[in-house]
């Protein structure tokens, strides 16, 4: 009781919340809410005012959520905010070709019929999500949402993690979560440091309306300049992820909507009749990026702070998900074992279970994108035939949905739709 430096000591242990989460959007509102439900008290900073993150308009970006994704959204209270604006995945049908010319006579289909869970994930616009997210989030007791805010420093000692805002007010907490995206301060600030290549695509992004249902079937059409995503959203429209070579995605970019539609439609075909585009058109340069590590001392990477891949297959908020949902598994049973949550005995066991996973996410992209965005005769030769085997060989292709639904690997509880 007569120790000179009692209060020093003190006053290290004294903390503004459980865990600091930097970076408000989606990976980082869903792990916010995971905690908070699992009893931390949790402040979520986001560089971005509230009012920005409201906007209700659609801007045409949408994202293809697994079925293990709407059931962790389930289990954190937000599913049933936006199923009434979400389209069923039922089917997904992958071609190769040319644009102009139609696909190739080879193709797989995967069909919802054969698992037995049901749909293989839903379509949901950015603006549903996101206003999803934001309302849990206003309701959420556990949860203080710090906003127009961006963190300028951070350091770490024995027993915390402090962070200094660009305002000079400072927060303490046991554990700092990065959910800041692929130029994360967070993972910089930590000395964690980023591999990866540039791929020289880009990807057009847009929704369009056409004349004629989708009956909740996703198409992926590969090309040789890569490859172009069709995803039903309600009503007549669909979500369109289309890749194109850096140059080639500048200068079509830069036409006007007419224009840009008259270069989409042969890409596109006719087997949904006429289509006009509905909402903002978008560009996203392509690369892969990995971290060299998913923490390090009382801090955590989540999603795009911690990988970036390829969207040729759809699953970069997924893999951010199943990132979440393992974090908070993790950080609530070392709570409930007397655990420190930030030492890094606690930490590693995060980064063991998601590493592979991430890991052997971004290398598959890689190698689809290969594979795939070339006119190689002989792989084309290759993969055409490959597609026919797999869409003829029951087990296989039932693997295949398996994988698209998220329903493959170690799951954490909430992507089995079980709470914390």
């Amino acid at each position: 009781m007569d120790n000179p430096r009692r209060a020093a000591i003190l006053g290290c242990m004294t903390y503004d919340c459980d865990i600091i989460i930097v970076g408000g959007g989606l990976n980082g509102g869903a792990l916010a809410l995971a905690l908070g439900g699992a009893g931390f008290s949790v402040t979520l900073i986001d560089a971005l005012p509230l009012a920005t993150r409201k906007m209700p308009g659609f801007d045409g970006r949408s994202y293809a959520l697994a079925l293990t994704s709407t059931r962790l959204l389930d289990a954190i209270g937000v599913w049933d905010r936006l199923a009434d604006d979400a389209q069923p995945m039922l089917d997904i049908k992958v071609t190769d070709g040319r644009a102009g010319t139609g696909p190739s006579p080879f193709f797989m289909h995967f069909d919802h019929a054969e698992i037995e869970e049901g749909p293989m994930g839903h379509m949901v616009e950015d603006r549903h999500l996101r206003r999803a997210l934001l309302d849990a989030l206003a309701a959420a007791p556990n949860v203080t949402q710090t906003n127009g805010q961006t963190v300028v420093d951070q350091t770490v000692d024995a027993t915390g993690v402090t962070v200094m805002l660009g305002s000079g007010r400072y927060l303490r907490a046991k554990l700092l979560v990065g959910s800041d995206g692929r130029g994360s301060g967070t993972a910089a600030r930590a000395r964690i440091t980023r591999t990866g290549w540039d791929y020289d695509q880009t990807a057009l992004v847009c929704a369009v309306a056409h004349e004629l249902p989708h009956n909740g079937v996703a198409h992926q059409f590969f090309m040789p300049p890569g490859p172009l995503a069709i995803l039903p959203l309600t009503g007549n429209r669909s979500s369109i992820v289309w890749s194109e070579r850096a140059e080639t995605a500048a200068r079509i970019d830069a036409l006007d909507d007419d224009a840009y539609l008259e270069v989409l439609r042969p890409r596109f075909g006719s087997f949904l009749g006429e289509i006009s585009l509905v909402g903002a058109r978008h560009t996203y340069p392509l690369s892969l990026s990995l971290t060299t590590a998913l923490v390090a001392d009382r801090v955590a990477l989540v999603g795009d702070a911690a990988h970036g891949v390829h969207p040729i297959a759809g699953q970069g908020l997924n893999a951010g998900l199943r990132d979440v949902a393992a974090l908070a598994e993790v950080v609530t049973d070392a709570a409930r074992r007397g655990e420190d949550i930030g030492t890094a005995g606690v930490l590693a066991r995060y980064q063991t279970w998601r590493r592979f996973d991430n890991t052997a996410l971004a290398l598959a992209t890689d190698a689809f994108n290969r594979l795939f965005s070339n006119d190689n005769p002989l792989l084309r030769l290759g993969r055409d035939i490959g597609m026919g085997l797999v869409g003829r060989l029951p087990a296989l292709r039932r693997g295949f949905i398996r994988e698209a639904a998220g329903l493959t690997g170690d799951l954490p509880r909430l992507l089995r739709g079980q709470k914390l």
